[in-house]
């Protein structure tokens, strides 16, 4: 069992005591003082961003997908033709350097639509103010990814009007982390921590299986796994992966199941969870279950993602890796300031 000497000799970065502070930074950036910006006739919106930044467009358009709203998420160097004078492009990047998105905002700049940038400053904010672009400065706490709740919070206040996300769902949606953190932070490093127990079965390599609505959940659980514990691992839609990735499973391996179910499934997807588990049972392959809250579609998101994030960090103090050090990806940053390239 992991001991809070292993999680300060482990992380001596110190992320697991940002994410123990997840409900207070989000209730904050909620209540901060932050007006929402007033765009009309809004039919279209869409989120820029990679990474971290990239998991909060995931996050919204799986939030806003039963609504009228067409959303985008775009993760790379190209913008959707579907743009138009009714469209809002979000570029997000914690960092404000992040390339593809800024390739993004610079496009976005050019058209005719609507565009706003959120950053802790960089190139963005000065793109935006030398352009009259609307543009928020959120502080990074610790790192991009540890920032999660700040910026994600902060949105939904400065871009209420677009979204009309239910104020009542935003709040109990803090509401249900703040309960959580009880559960899964370093407060409680025993058998009864929900994370814990994830990250001491995890082994091997993760393949995250998830259905319709939880796919921004489990997208963020790989990028997790992947920066903060340096682990592979693979993200599978379950009801494709029957008509495909299931037959993989007729060979020896070293990949652990972990199933992603929503409290709310539809009828059919349950049926399809219980064929799955029905499969792997009678193959005798291990898998692990984490089961959606009920509630909003919000909360469902945000609980999941704080238990399956701290899980990553308890694996990786697990595993004698430090969480906050990311070498590869500084490399591949470093080699990119040395690329020099145009619009």
């Amino acid at each position: 069992m992991i001991t809070l000497s292993d999680l300060k000799k482990y992380d001596p970065g110190e992320m697991h005591k940002v994410y123990d502070q997840w409900p207070q930074i989000a209730k904050e950036a909620y209540e901060s003082d932050l007006e929402p910006i007033d765009l009309k006739n809004i039919d279209h919106v869409v989120f820029s961003g990679m990474g971290g930044s990239g998991t909060i467009g995931d996050l919204f358009s799986s939030i806003l997908s039963k609504t009228d709203l067409h959303v985008n998420v775009s993760k790379g160097y190209h913008l959707p033709k579907t743009i138009d004078e009714n469209t809002l492009v979000v570029t997000t990047s914690v960092s404000g350097n992040t390339v593809e998105t800024l390739t993004n905002l610079k496009s976005a700049s050019n058209l005719k639509c609507k565009v706003i940038g959120f950053s802790s400053g960089g190139l963005m904010e000065q793109f935006c103010l030398n352009n009259n672009i609307e543009h928020k400065n959120f502080s990074c706490i610790h790192s991009p990814r540890a920032s999660f709740p700040n910026y994600v919070y902060s949105m939904l206040k400065v871009l209420n009007d677009i979204l009309q996300i239910d104020t009542k769902d935003i709040i109990d949606s803090i509401s249900v982390i703040e309960k959580l953190s009880q559960k899964i932070t370093s407060s409680n490093i025993n058998s009864s921590n929900p994370s814990l127990n994830l990250a001491n079965w995890l082994d091997g390599v993760p393949i995250i299986y998830y259905p319709w609505g939880l796919q921004s959940a489990a997208i963020r659980f790989k990028n997790s796994l992947q920066e903060n514990a340096k682990s592979h691992a693979i993200v599978e839609d379950m009801i494709e992966s029957c008509h495909n990735g299931i037959t993989s499973w007729e060979q020896k391996t070293n990949i652990r199941p972990i199933l992603l179910e929503g409290q709310d499934d539809y009828i059919k997807t349950k049926e399809r969870w219980h064929i799955l588990k029905s499969y792997f049972d009678i193959n005798s392959i291990q898998y692990y279950e984490v089961e959606s809250i009920g509630g909003s579609i919000l909360s469902k998101l945000i609980h999941m993602m704080y238990l399956l994030d701290y899980a990553s960090i308890y694996f990786a103090v697990k595993t004698k890796i430090n969480p906050t050090s990311i070498r590869s990806i500084d490399f591949i940053k470093d080699q990119l300031t040395k690329v020099s390239y145009s619009e």
